[in-house]
């Protein structure tokens, strides 16, 4: 009697899925990064069939997936520009004058709790790779110099691994953006000199060599602002006296 109940009430109590959310879930990547903020690709493809997110909503879609979560939404795709990750530090182990060996947890948020970090800049790359291991896409890889690296064709621009740097030297760039100051350091000129061969020196170099506005000073590191540059800006980096004005093509 008690499962034939059971079964009644599966029947009438059951709420049928919309048909769309599988065919959503099926164009999201599976990853479950969280990087939409939600719980995971299932809870993500709910929300959009509910229009609670946009089809967008998803950092890690290629534009084919999203053009065909839009066809079944019925909806235009929107516009935007790709993202990709960039690692705002130069200081890898041939770089960076070091203070002592650390042995301990190999975790970059570890070691900074614990001792500051083993090279001497308190504001470049740690080395133990926090955000290789937040990556669910592979695209970040540890080089032999002690400095993440980015694979631009696999960088879904999710952001976890700006979440996971303890010293927040990885910032999202549009694909657009080529011309960098890869240095994080905020120590004045004779002290960053000491830390680092690529650190920024606040030389104004660069900021003479340009239009008024499109890069200043600030914290005694020189900083663009890309939307007075451009898309393509021609800066010519040989100015920069230590490096770390770079293009990336």
């Amino acid at each position: 009697m008690f499962s034939a109940g059971l079964a009644v009430a599966s029947r009438k109590l059951t709420v049928e899925e919309d048909p769309r959310v599988e065919l959503i879930r099926d164009c999201l990547p599976g990853s479950n990064c969280g990087a939409c903020g939600l719980a995971g690709c299932a809870h993500l493809a709910e929300n959009v069939v509910e229009g609670k997110v946009a089809i967008d909503a998803c950092p890690a879609c290629s534009a084919d997936a999203l053009a065909d979560m839009a066809a079944i939404m019925g909806v235009e795709v929107p516009d935007g520009e790709r993202q990709i990750a960039r690692v705002m530090c130069q200081g890898g182990l041939a770089e960076t004058a070091k203070k002592a060996e650390y042995v301990g947890i190999a975790s970059c948020l570890a070691i900074r709790f614990a001792s500051g970090g083993d090279r001497l800049c308190e504001y470049g790359c740690v080395g133990f790779g926090d955000c290789v291991k937040a990556c669910s896409f592979e695209a970040i890889s540890m080089n032999e110099n002690g400095l993440p690296v980015v694979n631009e064709d696999k960088c879904t621009g999710c952001g976890n691994c700006i979440e996971a740097c303890p010293r927040g030297i990885i910032e999202l760039h549009p694909v657009s953006h080529s011309l960098f100051v890869l240095c994080s350091n905020k120590d004045k000129a004779k002290e960053a000199n000491k830390l680092c061969i690529r650190a920024c020196t606040a030389c104004k170099l660069c900021v003479r060599a340009v239009e008024e506005g499109q890069m200043f000073i600030q914290d005694n590191l020189a900083v663009i602002d890309y939307d007075k540059f451009g898309r393509e800006p021609k800066l010519p980096t040989d100015k920069c006296p230590t490096g770390c004005l770079v293009v990336i093509e």
